[in-house]
């Protein structure tokens, strides 16, 4: 065998080993419920780490440590976890003391781009399939998100909707345009009672009362605060709306009400069902 036979056959063998390995799984940490759930999607579950409190879904997602809320997520609860690369949205709320400090510690951070809308949920799913070389697999899950967007029945008359936060009688919300629950209302054809402010401001029985919608949308969560429909019919204004005075009270799960990722469909179309 001559010395140049000898060289490709070593480099073939060495091409070959090199080929049949595998490389090492990444430890995840997502800070955002909506990445958690496109995550295991992809089929990336077991290389997650470690969670925010809004990764709920799937339901195997609760067994994961937590590394807190929105703001209160401390850069200290997720390095402890060791992670290889960490996931966040621009919508995440991480606070920018808390990015500036895991930039700084040599992990990898990475912000993924999301808009509240069906476009919006098509390209995060299909960038954080890109990021992590799982396209099939993210066209797979656009190809269902898109056949449940197909399914969402147009109302026959749109009706004003108003979406209250609550943790407790003491801490009520009302969510303005621009935020995922406005989005989400006009996706599944319906009007937000509430305009003129973004983001969320503190409810007064006077604005309540000046909405008047038709419908009240409350997480299942946020109701059972309340101690039920009871409750929040005690709210000062909330028994003098069409609402209050009609009962309408629509409850539903807090991340697929307000995710606008694989289940954005889904949500829309429960939505509709219930407000109906």
């Amino acid at each position: 065998m001559t010395p140049v036979s000898r060289f490709f056959i070593c480099l073939i063998l060495i091409l070959s080993t090199a080929g049949s390995g595998h490389a090492k799984a990444l430890r995840i940490v997502s800070a955002n419920g909506t990445l958690s759930e496109i995550l295991v999607g992809l089929g990336l579950e077991k290389q997650i780490v470690g969670v925010d409190v809004t990764s709920t879904f799937p339901t195997s997602l609760e067994k994961l440590p937590k590394i807190g809320h929105n703001r209160t997520i401390a850069a200290e609860g997720i390095l402890a976890l060791n992670p290889d690369v960490i996931i966040y949205t621009n919508q995440s709320m991480l606070s920018p003391a808390v990015v500036r400090q895991l930039n700084s510690s040599g992990k990898k951070l990475v912000e993924f781009k999301h808009e509240y809308s069906k476009e919006g949920a098509i390209k995060l799913i299909r960038e954080v399939g890109t990021y992590f070389n799982a396209n099939a697999q993210a066209e797979k899950m656009i190809k269902v998100l898109q056949s449940d967007l197909a399914k969402i029945p147009a109302p026959a008359s749109p009706k004003k909707l108003l979406f209250i936060y609550a943790r407790g009688a003491g801490t009520l919300m009302v969510s303005g345009t621009g935020t995922s629950l406005d989005k989400m209302f006009a996706l599944a054809g319906h009007k937000n009672a509430v305009s003129g402010f973004t983001d969320f401001k503190p409810l007064t029985a006077e604005s309540l009362i000046a909405a008047n919608p038709d419908v009240l949308v409350l997480f299942s969560s946020g109701l059972e605060s309340l101690e039920g429909m009871d409750g929040l019919l005690k709210v000062p204004g909330v028994a003098n709306t069409n609402a209050g005075k009609n009962r309408r009270i629509v409850t539903m799960d807090g991340q697929l009400l307000t995710g606008f990722g694989p289940r954005v469909g889904k949500a829309a179309i429960e939505l509709s069902q219930k407000v109906k």
